[in-house]
């Protein structure tokens, strides 16, 4: 499946961004996490293979400064919440209204933050993320502007070099995605309350990276967590993740 036809869309701005899809059914889009891609998120560990055989179709955005969507170098390419203005343009282009919407860490603030301007999916799943990363959206970009700005330097195996060897596995664009941190925005409790749609927390027991995702769940109206095993790079590897989207969407 890593060789699923690349689909062209526009951003708001007219910026080219791209999507993939498999399967068919009840259209999930799907959107992945900071350096990552569709492809890594959800392509080559099963996930959408395991959706689309259960009676989805599965469609997967490559972010903005990501994959082998646009990478523009220029700052004004890079307002506020674009993300999330890329992910309803998405919605728009497919003429999706009735649709479920998930995402892993990045992909899954990029979701609350759809919501929290309106989206109406039927179901939404918030992988990867937890309260902290919410509520505070730049609480690790000061990490990722070390990585981004000190490429080569870092010690082996320290966090600072497995970013940077991750980044280097996708080819990822280092101004490009620098830009893009400009671009996050907190969504505040008084947002997330406002919350209805039935939505899943889903993160890997080891997953601190932003924040306890219980308390995500919790702080929303209709959530609901479960724990899957692993830390925040591990976790998206292993089939739970998949399987645990596809009961949630089927219960």
């Amino acid at each position: 499946m890593t060789d699923l036809p690349v689909r062209h869309f526009q951003g708001r701005d007219g910026v080219d961004l791209v999507y993939r899809e498999v399967g068919e059914g009840r259209p999930l889009v799907l959107i992945h996490g900071y350096f990552s891609t569709a492809t890594v998120n959800w392509i080559r560990y099963g996930h959408a293979a395991e959706l689309a055989a259960r009676g989805h179709r599965v469609i997967m955005p490559d972010l903005r400064a990501h994959g082998d969507s646009g990478k523009p170098h220029d700052p004004g390419a890079y307002p506020p919440d674009v993300l999330a203005d890329d992910g309803f343009a998405l919605l728009e282009t497919l003429g999706l209204t009735d649709y479920d919407l998930g995402g892993y860490s990045l992909g899954g603030r990029t979701v609350v933050r759809m919501l929290a301007r309106g989206a109406t999916p039927r179901r939404a799943i918030v992988a990867g993320m937890g309260l902290d990363g919410i509520v505070d959206a730049g609480g690790r970009s000061d990490h990722f502007r070390h990585v981004l700005t000190n490429l080569g330097t870092f010690e082996r195996g320290s966090a600072a070099w497995k970013a940077e060897a991750f980044l280097k596995t996708v080819g990822g664009d280092p101004e490009a995605l620098l830009r893009l941190l400009d671009s996050f925005v907190d969504t505040s409790p008084e947002e997330l309350a406002r919350i209805t749609v039935p939505t899943l927390v889903l993160a890997g027991a080891k997953d601190n990276d932003n924040g306890s995702a219980e308390a995500l769940a919790d702080s929303l109206l209709n959530g609901s967590y479960v724990e899957i095993p692993g830390d925040h790079m591990s976790a998206v590897t292993k089939r739970d993740l998949g399987t645990a989207i596809a009961d949630f969407l089927a219960s």
